[in-house]
């Protein structure tokens, strides 16, 4: 099969190590995932079978490539090879960039992954793997999760001079770590599911999420946008949030800002992907600048969505939670948090009082707090409710909205090597009014949102002219139209609304203009029904034959899932955070957004949960 999608001729041997790559990237999935990539490579196994009477083994090369051209003609078969494609994409963007470090420095050791030699020590964290926790324990909080919203409130919690336990089902990876493993190495851990979490709908969507110490912030780009006014607008309107206060709001997000350091990218590390993008947007006249972040010192490793190697993006576990610990906050790794334990029988109502936890070896542990703050992600917080016994709201799951996103690149005349530079450089707001938001986005290679297009000879030549595309990705602030469903395992479903899908082939249309503004002989749309597009024109024109469905989606930043809000009757958790039902359950997640927050996250629920954080400790001072 890879043989066949790669045009493996055994001139060059890293096509040939693909395979076992592929192999260790599917291990990383869940059975689910795997068993769905395995059933779409023996159907298309079964079709070769079908058209020639032989299987894909007993095929020559040119037959090969001849049953994959046939399979792709077949709109309705497109996700069968997709579901194939898209892994041994993954595969081959490592295999060859591996062989190209190899050719280009013979004495760099095998698997050396570029960067400074020099690596700067990160800050301590008291981590304790949740095999030597004690069985029984007890603390003033416990803080289900790590990341952006998690860490924020265990450092505030730990500031106020309580004893705050942190737990995190996945491991604390060091800088170093990350440097002495290949991208993909890294893939696979840093993400949960091995990045192959999956919305179901039509059609489902990947909806990647970190499971580390650290959470997404691990695993994101780096991009830190202010929450703008017209969301806090529509906050403190519609939801009856006084948190979304201008003036105090805006005092967290400056605060938040200082703790990560963000400032805007400066242009000598960019790439030229990100001027590529700058230079479009000028001959548009369109709104665009490059990113603001929180990665002062960037070397422009482009790697921040498998965790940076050189230290300088400020994931939480470098700037927060550091802090939190300093203050007497504590964390404990490979921690599944169970259930929230509840006394139901106390005057006043039921009161959480502690949480239980399955370590990775099976075996349990309690922690009995009065205190029990979920941020455990949008995804993840309702089902640990609902395992609880506190999933009784009708809206808790509900409201789940993200950030649908589409990418297309652009072929150039000159080498653009996107993957060298600030992996997300650029904004170009022009239409940000409209809910669709462009930035300058490409990642390690093979692991871009953007899936080249073709099998065999076409697509072995796409992969070989990589270096000349350059990429951009669009989000659109979505209508919230996904539920998180389950309590034992997570379900996710979504289905793009129709304002959305007219949103996404809009944005498909602009980032290609602005391509061509910038110079590319033709655009790439990943839509396998109508690739490339050689003018504004014509790409106009393949777009009118096109759906959202036929694109290449993908989504980012679930919030909104325990929604925060003064309406009992429409928000499972109160204006402050906490959880209507029961008394001691703070929600300081994505979760907690009642809506989609219309840009990149962090610094919004980073904010929040400074927010609701303060009022909580107040709360415990004064219990």
């Amino acid at each position: 099969m890879v043989a066949a999608l790669l045009a493996d001729d055994g001139t060059t041997p890293w096509p040939g190590a693909v395979p076992h790559r592929l192999g260790t990237v599917l291990e990383t999935m869940p059975a689910p995932a795997r068993a769905g990539v395995r059933a779409a490579a023996a159907a298309v196994d079964a079709y070769a079978a079908l058209r020639t009477g032989r299987s894909l083994r007993r095929l020559t090369p040119d037959e090969r490539e001849s049953v994959l051209a046939s399979l792709a003609a077949r709109p309705a078969l497109l996700p069968v090879l997709d579901a194939v494609k898209v892994p041994v994409m993954l595969a081959a963007g490592t295999e060859r960039m591996l062989h190209e470090e190899r050719a280009a420095a013979p004495a760099s050791p095998s698997g050396h992954v570029p960067g400074p030699r020099l690596v700067p020590q990160d800050p301590p964290l008291d981590c304790v793997p949740s095999v030597e926790w004690p069985d029984r324990s007890t603390a003033d909080a416990v803080v289900v999760g790590s990341g952006a919203g998690g860490a924020v409130v265990a450092r505030t919690l730990a500031r106020a001079g309580m004893r705050v336990v942190v737990l995190e089902e996945g491991r604390h990876h060091s800088t170093a770590s990350f440097r002495r493993r290949t991208p993909l190495d890294r893939f696979g851990e840093l993400y949960r599911d091995g990045g192959a979490t999956v919305m179901l709908g039509n059609p489902p969507v990947v909806l990647p999420v970190g499971r580390a110490v650290g959470g997404t912030t691990v695993v994101n780009s780096g991009t830190c946008y202010r929450t703008p006014d017209r969301v806090l607008a529509r906050w403190r309107d519609a939801y009856g949030l006084e948190l979304a206060d201008d003036g105090a709001f805006g005092a967290c997000l400056d605060e938040v800002e200082r703790t990560l350091g963000v400032a805007t990218a400066p242009l000598d590390v960019l790439g030229r992907n990100g001027r590529t993008a700058l230079l479009g947007a000028e001959h548009l006249g369109w709104r665009a600048a490059p990113l603001r972040r929180n990665a002062t010192g960037c070397k422009g490793s482009c790697q921040c969505v498998v965790g940076c190697p050189t230290g300088a993006k400020q994931s939480v576990q470098l700037s927060v939670l550091p802090d939190a610990c300093a203050a007497g906050a504590r964390i404990v790794t490979g921690a599944e948090v169970r259930r929230i334990l509840v006394e139901r029988d106390r005057p006043g109502g039921p009161r959480a009082c502690g949480v239980t936890v399955r370590r990775p070896d099976g075996g349990e542990l309690e922690i009995l707090s009065p205190l029990v703050v979920v941020a455990a992600g949008a995804l993840h917080s309702p089902p640990l409710l609902r395992r609880s016994g506190l999933g009784g709201h009708p809206r808790l799951g509900r409201n789940l909205a993200v950030h649908p996103a589409a990418s297309v690149a652009g072929r150039f005349e000159e080498p653009v090597t996107a993957w060298h530079g600030v992996l997300q450089s650029v904004g170009v707001e022009e239409l940000h009014d409209e809910g669709i938001l462009i930035e300058a986005t490409a990642g390690p290679p093979g692991m871009g949102s953007f899936v080249l297009p073709g099998v065999g000879r076409e697509l072995r030549a796409e992969l070989d002219g990589a270096g000349s595309l350059a990429t951009l990705g669009a989000m659109i602030a979505d209508l919230p139209s996904g539920r998180v469903l389950g309590a034992r395992r997570t379900l996710l479903r979504y289905d793009v609304a129709r304002r959305d899908a007219g949103r996404l082939m809009r944005a498909v249309e602009a980032m290609g203009r602005v391509l061509f503004a910038a110079g590319a002989r033709e655009v790439l749309t990943g839509a396998a029904a109508a690739p490339r597009a050689s003018s504004p024109d014509q790409l106009r024109e393949l777009l009118r034959g096109l759906t959202a469905r036929q694109l290449h989606l993908s989504a980012f930043h679930p919030t909104g899932t325990v929604a925060l809000g003064a309406d009992p009757q429409t928000a499972p958790a109160d204006a402050e955070g906490w959880l209507r039902g029961v008394r001691g359950v703070l929600i300081a997640d994505g979760s907690a957004l009642p809506s989609c927050p219309e840009v990149n996250p962090q610094l919004t629920i980073m904010a929040t949960a400074l927010t609701v954080g303060a009022r909580a400790a107040e709360v415990a001072q004064s219990a």
